[in-house]
């Protein structure tokens, strides 16, 4: 149970930053000095508890944290709210988590920021964890809006605009999408021509398809937009860059030439105003301009210090990879939500009778029902660890002092294998949980099916999934040695044909833990593996290898064709399944080393059963493609489906503590039949 107080310390909760013993956790001066510090204590098991310590990562202090002080009544929506209600709640609960310190700490420390942007990928997940329209709203406005200014402005676009951004005085936009192009960026239509006669920027829907689209708050409340279009200086286009464009005046009044619509109401978000807008010659002075990687000097001439449109391009795409993290994030807290919700309903809800049992048998105790949830609990905690190794990742790189590009793009890689993968998995499973809990599930009030509108957007913003796992094998195919713009079908295939087996091998030697555990388990029989973690690793390893050299041999066997994109595209399904062999691997082996890092050893037994259940269950899922490649035997394919059932069974007694391990405080779930007294229940009916 999770009580809300005023009380200022409690046996379980972390203390507040001003004790001397906790860890140092810095708030951004956003915070308001006057904001009441709301104290959440729960009460947790012990495994629950150390579970939540072992998947804590860097930034475990941060999440204690905001567990701790975000009020659980500011994190939850009531789904009975009307569409403008929503949005009246969203923007107002945003302001209120600014208040509390959320929203700055990815900014420069030169306007009042910490200049952390894993940090800023946490505080995402943080308030993902209550409602997803809040997540939304405020990562389009500091994370897409703010995030643009930053990494893509100079020092006098930081110091103009970024105060602003960070007080919540003037909300940001992110227009990119248009009707006409979504993930092929780099053909947007809209314009943004200088007039060297008044040295402005005219910004031009040229075509009803360059209308931008679902943008989040062109609707109702953004004042700003960072907009993407084709630069065209002295009659030549030098591609996409970015410009800031005023949309409405103080009154909120559409500005001259701007055209603001309202998409409506959509499958999910129903707080988030995402809305059209179209540009009829609008004029922005020339400062307006994000020139970071390429502008327009004081002569009128264009200037870039990277040689060519396409290399500048996803240059400056490459500095958004957060927003793709963020996305990742956020899709995993919704699997977590939608699990916590499920498996708790499970441990109280009673269905059919059994021989000498005096009560009816709880849903958890069905092999068929533990199907359904441990392997996604287990999957779960894997990605977890995963996402916090990329977000870790992406501070470390902001940290260097030197760029490593072959880094940049690696990062660049697996942060859209993950969003791509995690997506996936959160959608599958939220309606899995959904309809693990009947009737009861399908009532708003209960959470899951508004989680499952609200998250469903996921897999298709910052990237179509199928585009992401393309980008995956291309990083693959080159060794991250080239820029994913910088290959066209063409390219693509020619760089199927120069991939060496090799590269494969080296990709995997980066982790010195999983090679000796890969080398252990080859000395050892096939009777004795099943449970070997080597194995595993080892299983998975010679999957994506195996898939990686044969699409390559496929792209070479083309690589003369003169229709490239007849040959890409016959190899398509052959590209994703290297994209999603590969993410499989890179997961769990973050999971291993996770496990490595623990030092509890109850909770380190149960993540390795964890661990082992979500190997397992991937295993078996491709058991069609093992046993077509002699890698596995029927009857090993069939002791793999009997370890499963063991596993979920072992780990049934620890269902509760497993999903207090994954981090959302009950209070957070938003789910009505969670805070009913289960003895109140009438058997075989669904809670009133």
């Amino acid at each position: 149970m999770t009580e809300t107080t005023q009380a200022t310390s409690s046996p379980q909760a972390p203390a507040p930053p001003s004790d001397p013993a906790a860890p140092e956790v810095p708030m951004t001066a956003a915070a308001g000095e006057g904001a009441t510090t709301v104290r959440t204590t729960e009460e947790l098991t012990p495994l629950g508890e150390g579970l939540r310590r072992a998947t804590a990562g860097r930034y475990g202090p941060v999440r204690e944290l905001m567990r701790s002080t975000l009020p659980a009544d500011l994190m939850v929506r009531d789904p009975a709210l009307s569409m403008e209600e929503a949005r009246d709640w969203t923007v107002q609960t945003v302001r209120s988590l600014l208040e509390l310190g959320l929203g700055g700490t990815g900014f420069p420390t030169s306007v009042g920021g910490l200049d952390d942007v894993g940090r800023s990928c946490v505080d995402f997940e943080m308030t993902a964890h209550g409602d997803l329209s809040v997540t939304v709203k405020s990562g389009v406005h500091f994370g897409l809006y703010g995030g643009a200014v930053t990494s893509l402005g100079t020092d006098r676009h930081h110091e103009e605009f970024l105060p602003p951004v960070i007080s919540m005085e003037q909300i940001g936009s992110y227009a990119m999408t248009e009707f006409g192009h979504g993930s092929d960026v780099a053909s947007l239509e809209t314009t943004i021509t200088h007039d060297p006669r008044t040295d402005e920027l005219v910004v031009h829907s040229p075509t009803p398809s360059a209308t931008k689209t679902y943008i989040g708050a062109a609707a109702r409340d953004a004042r700003m937009a960072a907009v993407y279009g084709q630069l065209v200086v002295d009659g030549v286009s030098h591609g996409v860059h970015v410009v800031l464009v005023p949309v409405r005046d103080e009154q909120g009044r559409p500005m001259p030439g701007v055209t603001l619509g309202d998409n409506g109401h959509k499958g999910g978000l129903l707080g988030v105003d995402n809305g059209t807008m179209t540009f009829d010659h609008v004029r922005v002075p020339r400062r307006m301009l994000l020139d970071r990687y390429g502008g327009i000097d004081d002569e009128g001439r264009y200037v870039s210090d990277i040689e060519g449109d396409s290399k500048r391009f996803f240059t400056m795409l490459g500095t958004l990879v957060r927003g793709r993290i963020c996305v990742g994030v956020g899709a995993g807290v919704a699997s977590r939500k939608a699990l916590s919700i499920a498996t708790r309903y499970a441990l109280r809800r009673r269905q059919f009778d059994a021989p000498g049992r005096d009560d009816e048998v709880l849903l958890m105790d069905y092999r068929a029902h533990q199907r359904k949830l441990l392997p996604a609990i287990a999957t779960t905690y894997a990605h977890t660890f995963a996402l916090n190794e990329c977000v870790d990742r992406l501070q470390e790189l902001h940290e260097a002092s030197e760029k490593d590009q072959v880094a940049q793009r690696e990062l660049e890689t697996r942060a859209a294998g993950l969003k791509a993968v995690v997506t996936r998995f959160a959608n599958d499973t939220i309606q899995v949980c959904r309809e693990a809990c009947g009737g009861a599930g399908y009532m708003a009030e209960n959470g899951l099916t508004v989680l499952r509108g609200d998250a469903d957007v996921f897999a298709t913003f910052e990237g179509d999934n199928t585009v992401l796992l393309q980008l995956v094998a291309k990083g693959l195919l080159t060794g991250y040695q080239e820029m994913w713009g910088d290959l066209d079908t063409r390219g693509m295939v020619a760089a199927g044909a120069r991939m060496i087996g090799g590269q494969v091998v080296e990709a995997t030697a980066v982790r010195p833990l999983v090679n000796r555990l890969v080398a252990a388990a080859a000395r050892r029989s096939e009777d004795e593996t099943l449970l070997d973690r080597g194995w595993h690793l080892a299983m998975f390893v010679d999957r994506e290898k195996h898939v990686l050299q044969t699409l390559a041999n496929r792209l070479r066997s083309r690589a003369k064709d003169e229709d490239s994109f007849a040959a890409f595209n016959d190899a398509q399904d052959h590209v994703l399944m290297a994209a999603r062999t590969h993410m499989d691997r890179i997961v769990l082996e973050a999971f291993v080393e996770g496990i490595e890092a623990c030092e509890d050893g109850e909770v380190r037994d149960v993540l390795e059963r964890l661990c082992t259940l979500y190997a397992l269950t991937s295993i078996e899922a491709d058991s069609g493609w093992f046993q077509a490649h002699n890698r596995m035997s029927a009857a090993r394919a069939k002791a793999v489906t009997a370890q499963i059932n063991t596993l979920c069974g072992e780990l049934r007694p620890h269902a509760l503590g497993l999903v207090e391990g994954m981090g959302v405080p009950e209070a957070w779930l938003g789910s009505a039949m969670l805070s009913q007294d289960p003895a109140r229940w009438t058997p075989g009916t669904t809670p009133a």
